[in-house]
């Protein structure tokens, strides 16, 4: 049965059905009681990628440090199924592969999503090639200091965040959660390189795939959460945009968008196999015509109605992704007003935030939630 149609026939099962999954029944890694709430949750976005390259040892050592209370590695497959920490499978914009004249031949235009991109691909590289690369800063018009550590950090594994969370659990006193998203699992399936049985045996050999392990797994598919919830017993989060649709639903001929997974009906659907939803921030307080801070939506009362978490994406300190009310200068790269966009979720009841500056949201969220 091609990939597609497995994905559409396992959501129709838990649809109809209304299967209750492990996941949604496990116990969750939440944080502390304040008042009658839980303090909301601060997960390090790439890692501290707000000062280091993106998806290096070194930028989630550093959001660890820093207080971030998961770590975030985007998966994806190298040639040899081996799972490895990368935004996006091409790396033309996150190591230094075009300037390494070995590997120019490497280069090939494919379509990812329904969208054709020419680079450089993680699954055309074995994992040795892979790590003789090194990392660089992916935006650096905007974090000009990061380019500082160009080339000087490999392309993690993913047990080697595994690892790097346990040494820094102990050394820190504190559990370092893990919060893998899967890539692009139907574009990988394709391969022959599905990352979901991968995710599932590295959580398995590690002994997280457990209830009450510092664990959530997300995706902004559905097909592939589905099926997880068969197999993991940690918590899922269904990622959403403020456009377009699931590349499942696409490549299967499902006509739902992300905006049909957030209605209220949406939202009891993605509870049959999710723990929580994690939005595009705009999904959850909006912009004006004018570019600043609107008034929030329904949707984290919706979410909650439907028992679901609320973690949306992504906290940046810089002008450039910051509200214009907000913003400091009009220069991108400088930084603007982080903790009042901060105080403005933290009100509209988010249960976490994902950042690139986890040093800010920790110090936000203390100013909120102190400790009695």
């Amino acid at each position: 049965m091609p990939a597609t149609r497995t994905i559409g026939v396992a959501l129709a099962a838990v649809t109809l059905l209304g299967v209750a999954t492990m996941s949604t029944a496990s116990a969750t890694p939440d944080g502390d009681r304040h008042g009658d709430r839980a303090v909301p949750l601060v997960l390090g976005h790439r890692g501290a990628s707000g000062y280091r390259p993106e998806h290096t040892l070194a930028s989630y050592e550093l959001a660890a440090r820093m207080g971030a209370d998961y770590i975030e590695p985007d998966l994806v497959s190298t040639k040899d199924g081996v799972l490895v920490a990368r935004h996006e499978p091409e790396i033309g914009g996150t190591t230094d592969v075009a300037k390494r004249p070995e590997f120019a031949a490497r280069k090939a235009t494919k379509v990812l999503d329904g969208v054709s991109v020419t680079g450089w691909w993680t699954e055309d590289f074995t994992l040795a090639e892979l790590k003789t690369l090194r990392a660089v800063e992916r935006i650096p018009d905007v974090r000009q200091r990061n380019t500082v550590y160009n080339g000087r950090y490999q392309v993690p594994t993913f047990q080697e965040v595994i690892d790097l969370s346990k040494r820094l659990s102990r050394e820190l006193g504190r559990d370092i959660g893990i919060y893998p998203e899967t890539k692009h699992p139907t574009y990988f399936r394709g391969l022959g390189l599905d990352l979901n049985p991968k995710v599932v045996e590295a959580l398995d050999r590690n002994g997280l795939n457990r209830r009450g392990a510092k664990v959530f797994v997300q995706s902004f598919e559905v097909g592939n959460l589905v099926e997880f919830s068969r197999k993991l017993r940690v918590p899922l989060i269904q990622l959403t945009s403020a456009s377009g649709a699931p590349y499942d639903f696409v490549a299967s001929g499902d006509k739902r968008t992300y905006a049909d997974l957030l209605t209220p009906a949406g939202l009891r659907d993605v509870a049959r196999y999710a723990y929580g939803i994690g939005p595009a921030k705009d999904q959850v307080i909006p912009r004006d015509a004018s570019g600043n801070l609107a008034q929030p939506t329904a949707l984290v009362a919706n979410a909650h109605k439907a028992g679901l978490k609320v973690h949306p994406y992504t906290f940046r300190a810089e002008n450039a992704f910051l509200p214009v009310n907000l913003r400091s200068s009009a220069v991108a790269s400088e930084y603007g007003d982080l903790f009042g966009e901060l105080s403005a979720f933290w009100a509209a009841g988010v249960d976490g935030v994902f950042t690139d500056n986890t040093d800010i949201a920790v110090a936000s969220r203390a100013e909120t939630f102190p400790r009695r």
